[in-house]
């Protein structure tokens, strides 16, 4: 589904919805109080929001594995699978599996490194620890209280930052952010950043820009005409994306959020770009849902995410899984 625009502004609609958010927040209070969260053997790093999908939570994700794994480290990915069926713990096979099975984003992690999926996330550690694992980066979680994390980011889009501030179903919020602030070690700004966003975070928790940096093959967009459509938290930063690599778009089409595609909605995308003389465009997370005799028919924008200051997270790193080698709990 995609997100209500009152999420983004205040007035009459949040304000009849806020005694259902003031019901949310209690029962995440709640379960926090009652939980009693697992220690894994092995650090475990969470990568999770405050709001409602968008964010870039699984990008930043796969450049924490890839940072890791640079250190030598064995990294397991570990996330609930969101969007599939499979409640797990079960390692993410991607010859075997679909999205409709794991989710989108398990099928990109397990691209990059072993990838359980787990509802229950102490079990879904405690099964990559028997696999072999050395450190998990967990994608989302943070409200999660049943296992513990050795480091907590919080990624925050620049420009949707917190949106009116409420929490669902009044707003966009998971919880109230000052009960978040807390248990966060840093803050990771994805995308171009918004004064009043900016303003709006804790001073206190350090924080670093993030943007989505398209691969070398993006190149050959460069002057081309498309036809992008995406099925995301945030599409139109797609879009800017593909805007920013000199393609020149002339048409566009935003699906909700991990939506899976029909074969006729990919024909029709298909053939509008023929029309068009222009190729179809989608993303890498697009592309693990479309069915697979469709896949060969549309050109993947893939990209990475790059850090403003890459220091600042080899510094997170360094708590969890030091440079030297010598790693400490």
């Amino acid at each position: 589904m995609r997100p209500p625009r009152f999420w983004q502004h205040d007035g009459p609609i949040p304000r009849l919805l806020q005694p259902a958010a003031w019901a949310y927040d209690a029962a995440g209070r709640l379960r926090r109080a009652l939980a009693r969260p697992h220690r894994a053997a092995i650090p475990v790093i969470c990568v999770g929001n405050l709001t409602a999908g968008g964010s870039g939570k699984t990008p930043v994700a796969l450049a924490l594995i890839a940072l890791l794994q640079q250190r030598g480290a064995e990294v397991h990915a570990l996330t609930r699978g969101y969007g599939g069926r499979l409640k797990g713990p079960v390692r993410v096979d991607l010859a075997r599996h679909s999205a409709l099975e794991v989710g989108d984003e398990a099928l990109l992690l397990a691209e990059r490194a072993p990838t359980w999926v787990a509802a229950r996330r102490p079990a879904g550690a405690e099964a990559a620890i028997a696999e072999g694992a050395q450190i998990i980066v967990m994608d989302d979680g943070f409200q999660n209280p049943h296992l513990h994390k050795d480091l907590s980011l919080l990624v925050i889009d620049g420009r949707g930052g917190l949106g009116n501030g409420r929490v669902h179903p009044a707003g966009p919020l998971r919880e109230a952010p000052a009960r978040a602030w807390p248990r966060a070690d840093g803050l990771i700004l994805t995308g171009p950043v918004e004064p009043a966003v900016a303003r709006g975070l804790p001073a206190a928790l350090p924080r670093v820009q993030a943007r989505m940096m398209p691969d070398i093959e993006a190149q050959a967009l460069r002057g081309r005409a498309v036809v992008a459509f995406a099925g995301i938290g945030r599409p139109e930063k797609f879009f800017l994306t593909l805007r920013e690599t000199g393609a020149e778009l002339l048409a566009t089409q935003a699906f909700p959020d991990h939506h899976v595609y029909r074969g006729e909605e990919v024909m029709a995308m298909v053939e509008r770009a023929v029309s068009l003389n222009a190729l179809p465009v989608t993303t890498a997370k697009d592309a693990m849902r479309l069915p697979p005799e469709a896949r060969g028919m549309v050109t993947v924008l893939r990209a990475d995410m790059e850090f403003s200051d890459p220091a600042i997270v080899e510094d997170w790193l360094d708590r969890v899984w030091p440079r030297d080698g010598s790693r400490q709990r």
